[in-house]
């Protein structure tokens, strides 16, 4: 039986046997997602431990030294385009006689990006590269290797006493579920007779040739996955994203040939983020590592890990009045060399906010403790200035400080979180969201998301700095956030005349998107949403116009989010209305999911497509009508994958915890998902430009 363990090892095993090997005294050049997925299986000790010389970004202003003959570049891409440019670039600046290059992308989508739609003998694709690769240098003497190496995956939780595991795709971060305005996108090219009618029809051949190649390098890197732990699955899909990802693994030439040999079973369920946006936006999630997300500064390059400030490990002192960056490296939360900083980590992500910070105390405490430090021990609420301490104590040992780095930086992230003037804002975006909640169940929507137009003033009053980052109001990113909270959950308001509903919504929103240009016009510095939403790096590039616009097209989105879940018969609501005598309540879409399939007496739930039948699965359907005939069932292997399309927050993560250890408890349960969600991703992705192109965003 394949277990949790089996599919988190699998990226540190290709990295083991397939590119450390090769990376002997050799110059490493690695883009920023293969950079990430490395960062969580060891990072760049494990290249420089197997022999590396240097490890460099992966850069056109990159190349090696004149006594550096050989390099290894790893990408994450297609080796097409901007990525050729890039390798071009780097051996003709450089006097390499031997180049390697692993790509994460396998020879048959590299096929399909060259519009060879069958698979030919060897790897044509790839020789032919090696070719260029011994043009660039300058001999076709030199040695050139050209491999395909599945380094899409990045385990960001190993924990193997309860479940879940998380398994993420950083080169995927940008991939999305469809959302009603992309039918149109999907439409514009068709014939009116082709023309689909929802997104629930759309199949992968109409989608953007980028998208397409996106999803088909994804379900390649799955069955490479699926290979490796010889596991053969049974893939069931909630919404149309989920389907088209779930009927490409399914069709992939060579899962078929491993589903008729592999020893071990599993079922795995996609799941579009859009069918519970309310969940991904909301302040409801009790996790200190969704704080810490959300206020820490992002590690450069990467999509998941922050920036922890080491300064308190130091003798530095900090000045105030510099606007310098600081020359100390920053900590950051993937700790893969400690066992228990990794513990910690664990439990961080998983736990209830008191629970996480009470265990980064306590582990503080024991280590201060181990090292025989001078530590003064406090019971009660803890704070900020107490953990500092507490870190403080290792200054003066450089032993316990190297011994016990990775507890010491997750230590200062907690800290650095819990005193950070913009937490406050979320308790208040929280507060807000939970009146909006009960005001559902008594108004219709115009009505509610009136109460949103109070908000929308400018930063600080007349005469004063439009900043206040230490303020607990909402600015520009909160009200964003809460009208995607409010949109994503439309349905669920007391329904009105249909006909005066529109008229009201539609003058409401000419109000809104007013209001809201004003109030990002005013800004005195660009958060990255609305740099992402305006296309504007700085507020000097704005103008009302720019931003009447995007906060225009911004609410066209909207609109089509509370249709996300009209085409589900059963798992249609995530709300439960007040009774009198209980509050409204928010439920979580993947709450019920995993409720449907550790259901005892096994219903089966219509919203939950089985998707690996293929032809078996419509002979099923059509002898159903004449005799009862069982079909596949999520909850009927022992191991259980979720899938979660546009990412996956951590308190998803303790609620996935939550429902196995109350319905079934033992059961092996495996995260896979594009990222780890701050809040403000979820807005980011939506209004993206890049969305239907995400392998140019």
């Amino acid at each position: 039986m394949s277990t949790p363990e089996d599919f988190t090892r699998f990226p540190l095993k290709v990295w083991e046997k397939v590119v450390l090997p090769k990376v002997k005294k050799a110059v490493v050049f690695m883009d920023d997602a293969s950079a990430e997925a490395l960062h969580w299986c060891g990072g760049a000790a494990r290249l420089l431990e197997a022999g590396a010389r240097d490890f460099k970004e992966f850069s056109s202003f990159e190349s090696g030294a004149a006594d550096e003959p050989k390099a290894v570049f790893v990408v994450s891409s297609l080796l097409k385009g901007r990525t050729v440019d890039v390798i071009k670039d780097i051996v003709s600046l450089s006097h390499f006689q031997y180049c390697v290059v692993f790509t994460a992308r396998a020879h048959s989508v590299h096929l399909r990006a060259n519009s060879v739609a069958a698979e030919t003998d060897g790897s044509p694709v790839f020789e032919q590269f090696e070719e260029k690769l011994c043009e660039w240098m300058g001999d076709m003497n030199y040695t050139a290797e050209v491999a395909h190496a599945p380094l899409l995956f990045a385990p960001v939780s190993r924990q193997q006493q309860q479940p879940p595991q998380l398994l993420l795709a950083p080169a995927f971060a940008h991939l999305f579920p469809l959302l009603a305005r992309d039918l149109e996108v999907v439409n514009a090219g068709r014939p009116e007779k082709k023309k689909f009618a929802s997104l629930v029809d759309v199949d992968v051949n109409a989608l953007p040739a980028e998208l397409q190649l996106e999803i088909k390098s994804l379900a390649s890197a799955l069955n490479s996955m699926f290979e490796a732990t010889d596991t053969r699955e049974e893939s069931f899909a909630v919404g149309p994203m989920s389907r088209i990802i779930a009927g490409e693994l399914a069709a992939h030439p060579q899962a078929k040939h491993r589903r008729k040999s592999a020893a071990n079973k599993a079922s795995i369920i996609f799941v579009d983020r859009t069918m519970d946006l309310t969940g991904a936006v909301g302040h409801h999630g009790d996790n200190l590592v969704e704080k810490i997300l959300t206020v820490l500064p992002p590690l450069p390059g990467h999509v998941t890990d922050v920036q922890v400030d080491m300064l308190e490990l130091t003798g530095l002192q900090r000045n105030p009045h510099s606007q310098t960056p600081s020359t100390l490296a920053p900590g950051c939360l993937a700790q893969t060399q400690s066992p228990a900083a990794q513990s910690l980590w664990e439990t961080m992500l998983t736990s209830k906010h008191k629970e996480a910070v009470m265990e980064v105390r306590r582990q503080l405490v024991e280590t201060a403790s181990k090292e025989e430090l001078p530590i003064k021990m406090s019971m009660g609420r803890v704070t900020p200035e107490q953990l500092c301490s507490y870190v403080q104590l290792f200054r003066s040992s450089c032993g316990a400080l190297e011994s016990h780095g990775g507890v010491l930086q997750l230590g200062l992230a907690t800290a650095q979180t819990l005193r950070h003037p913009g937490l406050p804002r979320w308790d208040a975006c929280l507060a807000f969201e939970r009146l909006l909640l009960q005001a559902l169940g008594d108004c219709d929507f115009p009505a509610v998301l009136r109460q949103l137009l109070p908000l929308m003033k400018p930063r600080g009053g007349e005469g004063s700095p439009a900043s206040r980052s230490g303020d607990d109001s909402c600015g520009p990113d909160e009200l964003i956030l809460l009208l995607v909270y409010l949109y994503s959950l439309a349905d669920e308001a007391q329904p009105a005349e249909e006909e005066e509903e529109e008229e009201e919504l539609e003058r409401l929103e000419r109000e809104l998107v007013g209001a809201l240009t004003l109030v990002v016009t005013r800004e005195a510095e660009l958060s990255p949403l609305l740099q992402k939403l305006t296309g504007c790096a700085s507020p000097e590039e704005l103008t009302t116009e720019r931003v009447h616009s995007a906060v225009g097209d911004m609410f066209e989105t909207l609109r089509g989010l509370s249709h996300s879940r009209d085409h589900l018969k059963q798992l249609r609501s995530v709300y439960t209305a007040s009774d009198g005598v209980h509050q409204a309540t928010y439920r979580p879409f993947l709450r019920q999911i995993l409720e449907e399939v550790f259901n005892p007496a096994r219903p089966e739930c219509p919203d939950i497509e089985h998707t690996s039948g293929g032809l078996t699965d419509l002979l099923k359907t059509g002898f159903s009508m004449f005799m009862k005939v069982s079909r596949p069932h999520p909850g009927d292997n022992p191991l259980l994958l979720l899938f979660l399309v546009g990412g996956v927050t951590p308190s998803e993560l303790r609620l996935i915890r939550e429902v196995v250890t109350a319905h079934k408890p033992g059961t092996q349960v495996l995260v896979l998902s594009t990222r780890l969600l701050r809040p403000t991703d979820v807005p980011e992705l939506l209004f993206s430009a890049q969305r239907l192109q995400p392998g140019a965003a």
